[in-house]
């Protein structure tokens, strides 16, 4: 029987910078978690986060070792540094995660948050923030295990008319 992705994952995870030959399978995977395909908001994304600014500005995918049967990128993380947003020192902050389903539960989403981590703290930052919809279980679950709780601020929000 036929190795699965999630039994493959288990064997070696490299996670990298993504590179633009990557976007197709990082649309590809948020459209299977999503079940929404954003090809242009991709290839934006990586323009922004995988191109420029790379000092400040983190696009990273986790894949299998190329022997592994399945999918090669197993997911995804980007992030940014911001500064002095509504007076908040200088902090990372994650936009984005995605694991392949198939593949969830082996690590992936840890080392990739422990990748970008790495990263803010190389930029000198030493906390990190992301925004979780408060019926996504899922991230939530995962970012507290990460040891993130709420933070300082209130997200406010209003329908324009």
């Amino acid at each position: 029987m036929k190795a699965s992705t999630a039994e493959a994952v288990t064997c070696a995870l490299s996670v990298r910078r993504a590179a633009k030959t990557d976007i197709p399978q990082v649309i590809a995977l948020d459209e299977r978690v999503t079940g929404l395909a954003k090809s242009a908001y991709w290839h934006d994304a990586f323009e922004r986060f995988g191109q420029r600014g790379l000092h400040e500005r983190f696009f990273l995918v986790a894949e299998a070792a190329e022997a592994e049967p399945g999918p090669r990128m197993l997911g995804f993380i980007v992030g940014e540094v911001r500064v002095w947003e509504f007076g908040s020192e200088p902090c990372g902050w994650v936009l984005a995660l995605s694991v392949e389903p198939r593949a969830r539960l082996h690590g992936i989403g840890q080392a990739l948050f422990a990748a970008i981590s790495s990263e803010f703290k190389q930029a000198g930052v030493g906390k990190m923030r992301t925004m979780v919809a408060r019926d996504n279980r899922l991230h939530l679950l995962f970012f507290r295990s990460e040891g993130m709780m709420a933070g300082p601020y209130i997200q406010l929000e209003k329908e324009i008319d």
